[in-house]
């Protein structure tokens, strides 16, 4: 597969890992003519600690070279099957870029932009090419972070978001469909729901930034590593999701209300958490699935025992 990425920052770079270690062939595109010199040597720097650490299949050499990188847009996504936009985030330069892309991209490629919170239908242009338009915001860096959101517009055609998804799921990544264009999308928000408490925390004084680290690090971190906060509740109370609600939803409701928050678990909301969990977990597997967790978190403690610096 012939993959474009513009923009040869960070996330560009790891973007080129990801591709190139699949066996894609990568144009890697930026105007800057001192960044495309560095992201060479970036490119390089990560093959090897992939290297080190037995995450590579070929020698760095051979996944290189895969890579070509040029300052020339409209060259790199000639024969693209796949662009990647990793421009800064900036509304009016992705408008101009994707309205370069629209014209200099094949009829059949995917466009696709790395956006951390801009959805797609505020910068895909006019016309035929807006419904190959849509977001693939990945994990920072993407070759280590497998997750890739995809958010199509309401406009991005289904059979886009099927080939991006099976293209993404063939280079390593795992694709989740955001099904709403909300500002953040899934990720962002998650995330920014932790910080924006973390940050109440230390304003009101309750602790301090090194003890709020600590517990997502040695605390909900460890769990979070291999589970999501549905299946985490859903395995810390004997009845599952149903019964944490029961006794855990009003306190979770009166500190929500603390911070000016009314979003209450309502009967029907806790009933379709429930069903999507028991779907997955039915109830007489949860004894099973908990001795699952005990034994990954023992993994995770032996692995963390073994790290010269580890604090947990």
């Amino acid at each position: 597969m012939n993959v474009s990425i513009v923009g040869a920052g960070s996330i560009g770079v790891a973007f080129a890992v990801v591709f190139s270690r699949s066996g894609c062939r990568v144009a890697l595109c930026d105007p800057d003519a001192g960044r495309r010199e560095a992201a060479g040597d970036e490119l390089w720097q990560c093959l090897e600690g992939l290297q080190a650490f037995q995450l590579l299949d070929e020698e760095p050499a051979a996944v290189a070279a895969r890579v070509g990188i040029t300052g020339s847009l409209e060259g790199a996504v000639r024969d693209a099957e796949l662009v990647q936009e990793c421009a800064p985030e900036r509304l009016d330069l992705k408008q101009e870029l994707f309205q370069r892309l629209a014209q200099a991209a094949p009829a059949g490629a995917i466009l696709a932009s790395s956006s951390s919170a801009l959805p797609v239908s505020q910068y895909a242009p006019q016309g035929d090419a807006r419904r190959r338009c849509l977001v693939a915001h990945p994990g920072n860096p993407p070759y280590l972070i497998p997750v890739i959101e995809l958010v199509p517009a309401p406009f991005t055609s289904p059979d886009v978001l099927q080939r991006a998804a099976v293209l993404y799921r063939a280079c390593g990544l795992a694709p989740v469909h955001v099904r709403k264009e909300v500002e953040g999308f899934v990720f962002n928000r998650l995330q920014g729901a932790v910080l924006r408490e973390a940050y109440c925390l230390v304003r009101d004084q309750v602790a301090d930034v090194e003890d709020i680290d600590t517990v997502m690090r040695s605390g909900l971190g460890l769990r979070w590593s291999f589970m999501g906060p549905f299946e985490t509740v859903d395995l810390n109370t004997r009845g599952g999701i149903v019964s944490h609600a029961a006794k855990m939803g009003p306190a979770y409701a009166r500190m929500g209300a603390e911070r000016g928050q009314n979003d209450p678990w309502t009967p029907e909301l806790v009933a379709a958490v429930e069903a999507q969990r028991r779907a997955q977990l039915p109830l007489e597997q949860w004894g099973e699935r908990v001795r699952w967790r005990d034994e990954m978190l023992m993994g995770l403690r032996r692995l963390r025992k073994a790290e010269p610096d580890a604090t947990a």
